[in-house]
């Protein structure tokens, strides 16, 4: 067996699993709300559905690694609309993928050079706290992972000094979140600036998980994407940047699997070359529905105002009881904790039937300290009222500190 798994710790909701053995609810007329995993919740669009049911003919044939012409165009068509690019070519800059999940796993094992390993192990540099994805994917690609800690008190912001130079020109592979998956920071301009600069000195690659991009507040202001910036910075073609992005929390279809990448050509010809033997095609059905996905945007403004609203109830429940602050972006509230993160957890489980998620289990150590140990993730994915409900227990609990 690959040694590196032995280095790959248990997964978030295996951890909170164990966290909740020894405990029973007091209060067994309470429904539980589970807030705790990142699972939209809103209905499905029936005409995304119907495009599933209508297509289901497709499954009597292979699909292609790299999908249909038809969907590609729609994503690069969409991309084009949505971050006001010039161009992307449907052909060579996108690629269809079993939504964001696999392909971020998969695209390390595609970057990271393995023959690197003989001179001094390869680095992949990861926010912290972070998708636990990202993780895996460096240590089962044979690299070390290094985080950059966000925090509070620095809004968040990507703070690249915490790690040396030598560091730095170790490094082959940066995974970035925007908006952010816990903190729902969005990376600004200058912040995607530095990072591209850095990218030229050193050589790595970026990898922009950008799955919670069309989950926002202001419609007039949708969050900066990643390829939005390099063509705002002149950076044509995209060099040593893909971006990742998926159905899953724009449309509600998280069972659909169906998202895509999308950049620099000359990795994405590698990447695919890699998918073929993967085995990684996407259902032809899937295809088809997701071609209507992206070329729909109403559905996805409906989506907004569920979002706007579950948002609002809570900045209004819990706001005179803890220090809750609107996320840039995205469906969590990281919510600083009356107590440890874990603690809370469970009392909130116990005296409230709410799930939530410690922060911890999304943290690592670095540079001296955790930066979730304090703090949950409230995933505010579940129906209004539901919502509206987890937020009066959690505020009810939360005021016995």
């Amino acid at each position: 067996m690959n040694p590196s798994l032995e280095n790959l710790q248990l997964y978030p909701f295996q951890k909170l699993a164990r966290l909740f053995e020894d405990l029973v609810p007091c209060d067994l007329s309470l429904t539980p709300i589970g807030l705790h995993i990142g699972e939209p919740r809103h209905s499905t669009p029936a005409f995304i559905r119907q495009e599933l049911v209508n297509n289901l003919e497709g499954l009597a044939h292979y699909p292609t690694v790299l999908g249909t012409d038809r969907l590609r165009t729609s994503i690069a068509n969409w991309l084009i609309q949505r971050y006001h690019l010039t161009a992307i070519h449907p052909d060579t800059e996108v690629i269809p993928v079993n939504g964001s999940r696999e392909a971020l796993f998969a695209f390390s094992q595609a970057v990271i050079d393995t023959e690197a390993r003989q001179a001094a192990q390869p680095v992949v540099v990861c926010q912290n706290p972070f998708y636990q994805i990202y993780e895996g994917a460096a240590l089962l690609a044979g690299a070390k992972p290094h985080f950059l800690n966000q925090l509070a008190e620095n809004a968040f912001s990507l703070d690249t000094t915490q790690l040396p130079d030598s560091v730095w020109k170790r490094t082959q592979l940066i995974y970035l979140c925007s908006p952010n998956n816990p903190t729902g920071k969005v990376l600004t301009l200058d912040e995607w600036r530095h990072l591209f600069d850095l990218s030229d000195r050193y050589g790595f690659v970026i990898a922009a998980d950008e799955c919670y991009s069309e989950i926002y507040f202001d419609e007039n202001h949708p969050p900066l994407g990643a390829l939005e910036a390099a063509e705002k910075l002149g950076r044509h073609g995209f060099p040593r940047l893909v971006i990742f992005s998926s159905l899953s929390k724009r449309s509600n279809v998280p069972g659909m699997r169906s998202g895509f990448v999308a950049g620099d050509a000359s990795i994405l010809k590698k990447f695919l070359l890699y998918r073929t033997y993967h085995g990684s095609a996407m259902n032809p059905a899937v295809q088809a529905a997701s071609t209507a996905a992206w070329n729909d945007e109403q559905h996805v403004v409906e989506n907004r105002k569920l979002y706007r609203e579950k948002f609002a109830g809570a900045m209004r429940i819990l706001g005179d009881t803890l220090p809750v602050s609107m996320p840039d972006a995205g469906f969590y509230l990281w919510l600083r904790a009356p107590v440890g993160g874990i603690e809370f957890s469970r009392r909130l489980y116990q005296e409230g039937s709410v799930t939530v998620l410690p922060g911890s289990y999304l943290a690592r150590e670095a540079h001296g300290i955790d930066p979730g140990e304090n703090f949950v993730r409230i995933a505010l994915v579940a129906p209004v009222a539901e919502c509206m409900e987890a937020m009066e227990r959690i505020r009810d609990i939360a005021g016995k500190f």
